[in-house]
Formats: structure tokens, C-alpha cells, sequence
């Protein structure tokens, strides 16, 4: 039996990395070029927990964006962690590749 309350029980810090793509209209195979880049150069890095990658799923909820066309949700065990993906290598090729040649538009938002 646990005695603890649920306010004595300290929860996993966390530190959530989730990145929205506006993929080149001129280009059909921007999308899936931006999720393949993902997985092959993202997902591999030290100090995810949580990586997913997809297609924007449409929806008859008004209040849902529909204008995009990739998301990336990525969780780290740390604000520092998330701060050496950064600058990790495998990021910067991600941007390098994949990014520049197919992306006209990224929005960013970091939560904890």
C-alpha cells in the first residue's frame, strides 16, 4: 500500500520540444523529405524520451490548424538536454538537409 499523498510524489522533469513545418507547395516530396530527415537524423539523439513525427491530420474542428504540413513532438529529460540537441551534429545536418531545401515556414514551442 502506498502511504504517500499525490503531492509528495515528484513527478519526471520533463522538457517538451514541439516544432511545426510549412513544407514548399513548389515541392510534393517536402513533407515526406522532412519526416524521413527526422527520423534518420533526430531520433537518434541522446536525451529524448518521446520522439514523433507526422503529417498534419485533418479535422472538422474549426479550432484545429489545418494550414501546416509536418509536426515534430520531441520530449527531453531536461531543459539542457533539449539545449545539447541543439547543437548536436545530427541536428544541424537535420537543418542542413532537410529543412532548408523544403521548409518555407518553422514555428517552435518549448514547455516544461
Amino acid at each position: 500500500m502506498n502511504n504517500q499523498s499525490p503531492d509528495s510524489v515528484k513527478p519526471a522533469a520533463i522538457f517538451s520540444h514541439v516544432v511545426i513545418f510549412w513544407t514548399d507547395p513548389a515541392k510534393p516530396e517536402a513533407a515526406d523529405a522532412v519526416i524521413a530527415g527526422a527520423e534518420k537524423f533526430l531520433k537518434p539523439i541522446p536525451g529524448l524520451t518521446h520522439f514523433h513525427v507526422g503529417k498534419m491530420v485533418g479535422s472538422a474542428r474549426p479550432v484545429v490548424d489545418q494550414t501546416y504540413q509536418v509536426a515534430l513532438n520531441t520530449v527531453f529529460t531536461s531543459k539542457q538536454a533539449q539545449d545539447d540537441y541543439q547543437v548536436h551534429p545530427q541536428h544541424l545536418e537535420f537543418i542542413a538537409h532537410c529543412v532548408k531545401p523544403f521548409v518555407k515556414k518553422v514555428l517552435v514551442y518549448d514547455f516544461a
